[in-house]
């Protein structure tokens, strides 16, 4: 070997150092290739993730409706059905037979108390009253000629020139026309008073009817002879007919379990307020007060008989008709209301879904009290300031999430849209009583 020629040593390092260089890169490319299948999912492992990366085994939250616990005055109120009376219900009558010579009111219309109403023909009256003053004048100047002769009988039998007999007659006289006279007067104000009634006026104010009878027809004391409501020319009717109804009754019976603290009140001189409410009880009609009760309870029914009055200026209370008819009997102060539809009724019982601050729900079993416009009282089981779900309970269960969000109002197209954007921290306000 000479001095200028490389020795073994000197060509292995060439290739040890390549040997080397080559597997620390291929090294690094495997380092590589596993943080980036770390960093990367496989197909189907995404394909196990849903929207947002949350697991396919695990719920969304639930959109709901929530309203929020408040205290206010809760009424009491009792519900019955019940029937317009009128005050008073008149047929009017003639007084005296006659032809019927007019009639003077619109029917369907009001009257006052004194109007006219119908007018009989007055002339036989009129004579029968000339009669009667006729005859009282004649028996008015017979008694002043018999006390003029008393007169003078009794100045003769004073001078002795008559009989005491004599006297005593004509004083006998005296006194039987006296008597007579106040028969003649008697008749004559029995003649007046039957030329008046041929003025048939109305005894109340009120509401008059359709027409029965038409001027032209007879009349008599049982009533007109041939009407508008009869075919038969024998049958008697009223002239008119008139229901006072300002103000106006409405009769409905309550059962004997709730007429206890009715009835103490009415006694105590209270007066309760009574509403009437229209066939679909959505319409206020009147409000009046509770005026009576009956002396015994209905023992078929087992319910009592109440009497309210109400002022009816409107005329929206018609005698006969059928209203619903709300009580108040007391009401109750400070009381935990909520909707009625957060209230439902399970195999736990009655319960609402209490929303949490992580917008969990859970079930509680609560104590409902009276109900009214659309609000429940919840005597035990809720605070005041909780939230609780009002629509979507049938799908929820305890520890749900939920998202409330706003009711669904109807646009003036006709399609739902929402009144706000969902917000799941949102807290809406409880319904209030109307």
């Amino acid at each position: 070997m000479t001095a200028n020629s490389p020795s073994p040593d000197q060509h292995r390092r060439p290739l040890t150092a390549r040997r080397w260089l080559w597997g620390g890169l291929g090294v690094a490319l495997l380092a590589a290739g596993g943080l980036a299948l770390l960093g990367s999912e496989h197909p189907a492992q995404a394909q196990m993730r849903g929207p947002g990366g949350m697991e396919k085994g695990q719920m969304p939250p639930q959109p709901v409706t929530a309203s929020v616990a408040k205290t206010q005055d809760v009424p009491v109120w009792l519900t019955a059905l019940g029937t317009v009376t009128p005050r008073s219900y008149v047929n009017v009558m003639p007084r005296v037979a006659g032809l019927l010579q007019s009639v003077d009111y619109k029917q369907g219309q009001t009257v006052k108390a004194g109007q006219l109403l119908a007018q009989i023909d007055p002339r036989p009256f009129r004579i029968a009253v000339e009669q009667a003053q006729a005859q009282l004048e004649q028996t008015q100047a017979q008694l002043a000629g018999a006390q003029s002769d008393l007169l003078r009988y009794e100045t003769l039998l004073k001078q002795d020139s008559i009989s005491a007999q004599q006297v005593s007659d004509q004083r006998a006289t005296v006194a039987q026309i006296k008597a007579t006279l106040d028969a003649n007067k008697a008749a004559l104000d029995n003649a007046k008073l039957q030329l008046s009634w041929t003025r048939i006026t109305a005894p109340v104010s009120g509401l008059t009817g359709l027409r029965p009878v038409d001027a032209g027809n007879m009349v008599t004391t049982s009533g007109a002879v041939g009407s508008n409501t009869s075919s038969s020319t024998n049958s008697a009717s009223p002239v008119a007919t008139i229901a006072q109804v300002q103000p106006v009754d409405v009769t409905f019976a309550l059962p004997q379990q709730q007429i206890g603290e009715v009835v103490s009140q009415l006694m105590a001189g209270k007066q309760l307020q009574t509403q009437s409410w229209d066939a679909r009880n959505t319409q206020l009609l009147e409000t009046g007060k509770l005026v009576a009760a009956d002396n015994q309870i209905n023992s078929t029914t087992g319910t009592l008989n109440l009497r309210a009055e109400f002022a009816n200026p409107k005329l929206t209370l018609f005698p006969n008709q059928f209203v619903n008819v709300r009580l108040l009997v007391r009401t109750i102060p400070d009381a935990i209301v909520v909707p009625t539809t957060a209230v439902a009724v399970g195999a736990p019982g009655t319960y609402v879904y209490v929303i949490g601050p992580d917008n969990k729900v859970n079930m509680r079993v609560v104590k409902t009290g009276v109900a009214f416009d659309n609000l429940t009282q919840i005597v035990s089981g809720l605070k005041p300031g909780e939230r609780v779900v009002t629509d979507g309970l049938d799908r929820l269960r305890d520890g749900r999430e939920v998202k409330v969000v706003q009711a669904m109002v109807q646009s003036a197209g006709g399609a739902g849209k929402e009144r706000a954007r969902p917000d799941a921290h949102a807290k809406p306000a409880a319904s209030g009583a109307r």
